[in-house]
């Protein structure tokens, strides 16, 4: 089951990179699963909650400007590799393990940057414009990363 969580918040982070690390370190901070006795302890931190918190509100309001570069580019899709890495980890981790969600956050940020970049492409061609379909993407993920966190205990 924590394979499937990892997974699955790795899609949030291809969806939104900021958002996974959010929701895990609140998710950690509340005390919804333990990580405190795993080299990823600091995501239950209050310095995370703050940081990751400010950084997706941030996140969220540039993914709508029209400069905002593609997830796909090197540097944009990388920070969602992490990401995902990052809080795949950090949820085995409560399970005692780190690998397999470190792996499993990977393919979900893989999955979750194509799959993303082209359903929102095709919302976009819907509605004849982009802001409604970003819009949309960010209730996706910030719904799909609030379950995945809670789920993990």
């Amino acid at each position: 089951m924590l394979i499937l969580l990892a997974i699955l918040i790795g899609v949030v982070a291809g969806l939104r990179a900021m958002t996974a690390p959010a929701a895990i370190a609140w998710g950690a901070y509340l005390g919804w699963f333990d990580i405190s006795q795993s080299p990823l302890a600091f995501m239950g931190s209050i310095w995370a909650v703050a940081i990751f918190s400010i950084l997706a509100v941030v996140e969220l309001v540039t993914d709508q400007l029209p400069g905002t570069p593609s997830r796909k580019v090197p540097m944009q899709f990388g920070a969602r590799i992490v990401m995902g890495a990052l809080c795949g980890a950090a949820i085995t981790a409560a399970g005692g393990g780190l690998a397999g969600g470190l792996v499993a956050g990977i393919v979900g940020a893989v999955v979750g940057t194509y799959a993303g970049a082209a359903g929102r492409a095709s919302l976009a061609n819907r509605f004849g414009r982009d802001l409604p379909a970003a819009l949309i993407e960010d209730v996706v993920a910030i719904a799909l990363a609030a379950i995945t966190a809670a789920a993990v205990s």
